[in-house]
């Protein structure tokens, strides 16, 4: 079947969309447990991006998981056809210019360096927020740690699941010892070589 596919030669390039932005086009993939801070993160820094006129797209989790992925359990294969999928959406979104914020448990190594090869490692930023799992169970802002550890939820990271640690992020934020307010100061300094287009 592949050998029928061509890929369409565009004649607009991510070159020309980016300069079309006036800036660089690249993925933030946020990882960490369930409760670490991920999306309240990504969505402040969004925010903040807006106010620097950075044109961007956020791809959360339950969000995706309520459409996109909705067919899809918390089985390994599953969540491994998740992180597929939203890879090769944040690659499509990443070619059209956007600054692209993702924020996924994605508690596999091979998962996370998937994405990066998908939307090649020039690309990628990752971003571990590395909030100790008594913590993230003791604000279980969505009740999930206590199903979890009462056997109502399976494959539950961090309880019923692993959840492999990144080696070697290209940012380390814990929660507990960075607020909201500082762990966006810290990204924009991380990401803004990228955001200059050249």
């Amino acid at each position: 079947m592949q050998e029928n596919i061509i890929p369409h030669q565009f004649l607009v390039s991510k070159k020309q969309r980016t300069q079309l932005n006036n800036h660089g086009s690249f993925l933030i993939w946020f990882t960490g447990l369930s409760g670490s801070g991920k999306s309240t993160i990504a969505n402040a820094l969004e925010k903040e991006l807006y106010e620097m006129r950075i044109s961007t797209y956020l791809l959360d989790g339950d969000n995706i998981r309520k459409g996109l992925n909705s067919d899809l359990s918390f089985s390994p294969a599953d969540r491994k056809e998740n992180i597929r999928r939203i890879a090769e959406v944040a690659n499509l979104m990443v070619e059209s210019g956007l600054v692209v914020l993702s924020a996924f448990i994605s508690p596999y190594k091979n998962d996370r360096e998937f994405v990066k090869l998908t939307v090649k490692k020039e690309n990628f930023i990752q971003i571990f927020i590395d909030t100790p799992l008594k913590v993230c169970k003791s604000r279980d802002p969505k009740g999930l740690y206590i199903k979890a550890e009462k056997g109502l939820i399976k494959n539950f990271t961090g309880i019923s699941a692993p959840y492999e640690t990144p080696k070697n992020p290209d940012l380390k934020i814990d929660t507990t010892k960075t607020d909201v307010a500082e762990a966006v100061k810290l990204i924009i300094q991380k990401i803004k070589p990228k955001l200059e287009f050249i």
